[in-house]
């Protein structure tokens, strides 16, 4: 394998699967990318054994060939090469020559046949979105995290439902943690399609990685075909494994109460969140949030440090409500939310708190009240 390669064709693309090559698995050459060159160019595959990358880019190749290499070494040479134009040659025993007339490296590579295969899918039933939507829906459902030692599923991934109306399709990202749950839809006006077919859970992580080859212009490709979910652009391609599992029945906790709209200034309440949640630790993350008499007060205790408590204005008359909130978790939702304003619809103490954007109702979060 021989070839050269200006460093601003695959330096981002590096940059963007480390994500990837730099998590643990029971394969050590999963920390490596795999490089085949054709006469047109070279394949680059990455994978973490549960997402997999596949991209292709132009170089001007003088012998074909494969092989694996540290895809962060890789990144870190390229990255401070200090030309465009880099010469990378497969020399005896998979050692790697990279370099150019001033500057030489040379690192060891592995054997390609070593290298995880990607799942080869055929006959996939694409449909287009915006690439802008694309990333927006996915940072809006992945900013509900899971633990690192989660087990469950549903708490693990997002459940992507393909839901078919008289007058438009719409596809709906729907995420949870067990306290908050989140729902992004994107409507496709009729004549437009999508295939039908049953919900799906795709791992948060994943749908992540994705997230970081996504641009602001264009549209990508999706598809779901087996047990993968399978994003594609014109050169780069990103298969994710599916979760098994179900995602709970969620459509209840969506309806909103009568009784009480509040609209509130984004950056304003945000702000007093944060000045209420000076004060949280792990053991103590609530503060009651109490709304009375066209007022809404915040007040945090935490025996280790003391309290604190502010109010503000807002148009709420009827009976007192007085329930306890996680402020990260509305701080968490602010920070997705476009709109100047949101409105929250709270009923009383023991039910969920509903926040949307003043006009754009495509973004849902309810956050459940908290025992404290």
């Amino acid at each position: 394998m021989k070839f050269i390669i200006n460093k601003f064709q695959i330096v981002n693309v590096l940059a963007k699967v480390q994500g990837l090559t730099g998590r643990r698995s029971n394969l050590a050459i999963t920390e490596n990318i795999l490089i085949r060159s054709v006469p047109e160019g070279i394949h680059l595959t990455a994978t973490d054994l549960e997402t997999g990358f596949e991209g292709f880019y132009p170089a001007s190749v003088e012998k074909e060939g494969a092989v694996a290499v540290s895809a962060k070494k890789l990144y870190e040479i390229l990255r401070e090469f200090p030309s465009e134009d880099i010469l990378i040659n497969e020399v005896e025993n998979r050692w790697i020559e990279i370099g150019n007339e001033t500057v030489q490296y040379h690192i060891v590579g592995m054997n390609p046949d070593d290298f995880p295969e990607t799942p080869h899918i055929t006959e996939v039933d694409f449909f287009p979105i915006d690439a802008s939507v694309f990333e927006k829906m996915i940072e809006r459902s992945t900013i509900i995290s899971s633990a690192g030692d989660e087990k469950r599923a549903h708490i693990n991934g997002v459940f992507i439902e393909r839901m078919h109306g008289e007058n438009s399709h719409r596809l709906r990202f729907v995420s949870t943690d067990g306290s908050r749950l989140n729902t992004v839809d994107h409507e496709y006006r009729l004549p437009a399609t999508i295939p039908s077919g049953e919900g799906v859970l795709v791992p948060k992580k994943g749908l992540n990685e994705v997230a970081k080859f996504l641009d602001v212009e264009g549209e990508v490709q999706v598809g779901i075909k087996d047990s993968n979910f399978i994003v594609k652009k014109e050169k780069e391609t990103i298969i994710i494994r599916m979760l098994e599992g179900e995602f709970p029945k969620y459509e209840d906790i969506l309806n909103k109460g009568e009784d009480h709209h509040i609209q509130l200034d984004k950056v304003k309440f945000g702000k007093m969140l944060k000045r209420m949640s000076i004060l949280a630790t792990d053991n103590y993350k609530g503060a009651v949030f109490t709304f009375d008499n066209n007022k809404l007060m915040v007040t945090a205790t935490n025996p280790d440090y003391g309290e604190s408590k502010e109010e503000t204005e807002i148009d709420f008359s009827g009976n007192p409500i007085e329930a306890a909130f996680n402020p990260k978790f509305f701080l968490d939702t602010l920070s997705v939310v476009d709109d100047d304003h949101v409105i929250i619809n709270i009923v009383d103490s023991s039910r969920p708190c509903i926040i949307e954007g003043d006009s754009d109702r495509t973004f849902i979060s309810v956050i459940m009240p908290m025992r404290i």
